[in-house]
């Protein structure tokens, strides 16, 4: 057990490191040029993209390769080391009097052939375009000239293609100030996305769009802004492939997992009474007083990570992420069923997403959460039909629940809340009692 404490100490020191850009070896400090703004000099002194830093900027190029600017540095793809930018793009250091790369984006616009899966940089006034790592004629050239309306010195910009956008659009990031960029009209509206942080780097990325600030992401709607599920989340759990984060033996897995006080994505309880917890690239599994623990890809590779909500139902796990739901009979290993993943609206009749659900046992049931209203689908129906059952007015939203001998446990957080039934989840007029997961749920000792 004190070996538990100490790896969990260790945990909780190292997921509460703020600080972003730290640095490996000799560096040089950044210096202001006259208009007063600080540009990194080069310095040779290799970055760690495990330290917990805040990009500048990120796109995808061509091949669907993500990159990560870092000053005058560039990380190519989800485990690459650091490397000068200037080893790709040459030119940049041609104009390193500019400052490192404030935003950059590959553009999606077919309506546009000239720009079309082109790369652009974004370095304080100026915008360079690159076809295949090469230069175009005429480039670097001013923001203005290129992007009317955009203002210089921007933060993060990301491509939003049809049907994402009603046409294809460039949205552009400086501060708080959000502007959608009409590649065909060269329309400029400016948005007020109010549920966004500041973004100092954007990118879409296998159909998502996510913004990064500090060593953390969101994943937002381009046209809102609206932050679907439970974010932020930490950079290093999905997009660094960190040791201590990603890549770590078995042992190291079940200790982080068990005891580690990020909330959780999901959590269910199966037939046989064995618990699942999901979080992140990794879940946890309970069965008795064993732990496993385990990448999520690995044993449900179809799914990969990032599970919204998981309820278990007649021998099955029914696996939600967006807007679809992955089903896996139990057992060793879970057998991904044939013809999914399914539409959630055609499964459970809902539209995702959604943030929890749960069956309990001898029911047929889906209680599922969304928000603070709580659907109810007869799994025996056919169709699956919800019914609004009623609202969870203890909480505006949660992260997790799931039903078991005690009654139902609403996980929110590091902290978790039983109540004796559903109908008595929805109608309680006091507060329950409130537990610590990883202490009296998963038996830490902290």
């Amino acid at each position: 057990m004190r070996l538990i404490q100490m790896l969990t100490l260790c945990l909780v020191l190292l997921l509460s490191l703020a600080a972003p850009s730290h640095m490996e070896g000799h560096a040089q400090k950044d210096e202001p040029d006259a208009e007063g703004h600080k540009h990194e000099l080069h310095h040779g002194a290799k970055l760690d993209r495990c330290a917990g830093m805040e990009f500048d900027a990120v796109a995808v190029n061509e091949e669907g390769i993500p990159y990560f600017f870092k000053g005058d540095h560039l990380f190519k793809g989800l485990h690459g080391k650091a490397e000068l930018s200037n080893e790709t793009f040459p030119e940049l250091d041609d104009h390193h009097h500019l400052g490192h790369v404030d935003a950059a984006f590959r553009m999606h616009s077919e309506d546009s052939p000239d720009h079309h899966d082109h790369q652009f940089f974004f370095l304080d006034n100026k915008v360079f375009s690159y076809y295949k790592h090469k230069l175009e004629k005429d480039y670097p050239k001013d923001i203005s000239e290129v992007f009317p309306g955009i203002p210089d010195h921007l933060d993060a910009a990301v491509e939003c293609p049809k049907p994402d956008c009603t046409d294809d659009t460039v949205i552009f990031f400086k501060g708080d100030e959000i502007y959608h960029f009409n590649m065909k009209t060269k329309k400029v509206d400016e948005k007020e996305f109010k549920s966004m942080p500041n973004c100092t780097g954007a990118f879409h990325y296998m159909d998502h769009y996510y913004c990064f600030h500090g060593h953390q992401f969101s994943k937002f709607d381009p046209v809102t802004g609206e932050i679907h599920g439970k974010y932020p989340k930490e950079t290093r759990d999905y997009f660094m492939r960190c040791p201590h984060f990603g890549q770590t033996s078995t042992d190291d897995h079940i200790k982080r997992e068990q005891c580690s006080r990020v909330h959780l994505d999901a959590i269910t309880s199966d037939d046989d009474g064995s618990v699942y917890a999901f979080r992140g690239h990794h879940f946890l599994s309970i069965t008795g007083d064993k732990f496993h623990s385990d990448t999520i890809e690995s044993a449900f590779k179809e799914l990969h990570s990032e599970v919204d909500a998981v309820f278990s139902y007649e021998g099955h796990l029914y696996m939600i992420k967006d807007n679809e739901v992955f089903v896996y009979k139990v057992g060793e290993p879970h057998t991904h069923l044939e013809g999914y993943p399914k539409p959630l609206k055609e499964v459970l009749g809902i539209e995702g997403p959604v943030d929890a659900a749960f069956v309990c046992a001898d029911h047929h049931i889906a209680h599922v959460i969304k928000g603070q209203t709580v659907y109810n689908v007869d799994m025996k129906a056919t169709p699956h039909a919800p019914a609004m059952q009623g609202s969870i007015t203890h909480f505006k939203k949660i992260d997790a629940a799931m039903c078991g001998p005690k009654g139902v446990t609403v996980v929110i957080g590091n902290h978790y809340y039983l109540y004796a039934s559903p109908r008595i989840m929805m109608m309680a007029k006091i507060m329950p009692e409130q537990h610590r997961v990883s202490q009296e749920l998963f038996g830490c000792d902290h």
